[in-house]
């Protein structure tokens, strides 16, 4: 058997939507029988909140659809995970930019947008839901929930 496909999700803080991301995509590779051949990780841009556990509204919102992330725990991003995972999937493309600024250039084609999976849309964006409401949180999990679908069959296709 081959070695494991590594995804990292990020966003900025690593405490609503790459915890959300990881958690609801692990739950889509559990489903798919495929959980010894993908591993996944979350990270942020920044480390504002490095060692925390997710934003509460993000865990409700997460728990709600039936993904426990109470166990997840913010961290930064590291110039080793551009090496060390073979997807890293932005929540929008300030990160995008952000990952591609701190990447070696070797290592671009690995970065993508999480969205970019999902259904043909303008914008691939998901929105940070911190300063807003629990609607917020609602929609981004919406739109994670649809784009793991996409991410778990290119994954199927091109990396299994």
């Amino acid at each position: 058997m081959s070695e494991p496909i590594r995804i990292l999700f990020v966003c900025l803080g690593n405490i609503c939507r790459s915890p959300s991301a990881e958690g609801v995509f692990r739950s889509a590779v559990q489903r798919a029988g495929l959980e010894t051949r993908v591993q996944i990780d979350s990270a942020g841009t920044g480390a504002w909140h490095v060692g925390k556990a997710p934003d509460p509204r993000a865990q409700n919102s997460a728990l709600s659809r039936g993904f426990d992330i109470s166990s997840l725990r913010a961290r930064k991003v590291h110039i080793s995970d551009f090496e060390s995972f073979d997807l890293v999937i932005a929540m929008d493309e300030d990160n995008l930019f952000d990952l591609r600024a701190l990447s070696p250039p070797e290592h671009h084609d690995k970065i993508t947008l999480l969205l970019s999976h999902g259904r043909e849309r303008t914008d691939l964006n998901v929105p940070d839901p911190y300063y807003g409401g629990d609607e917020g949180f609602d929609y981004m999990m919406d739109l994670i929930e649809e784009a793991a679908a996409g991410l778990l069959q290119h994954v199927k296709d091109h990396h299994l």
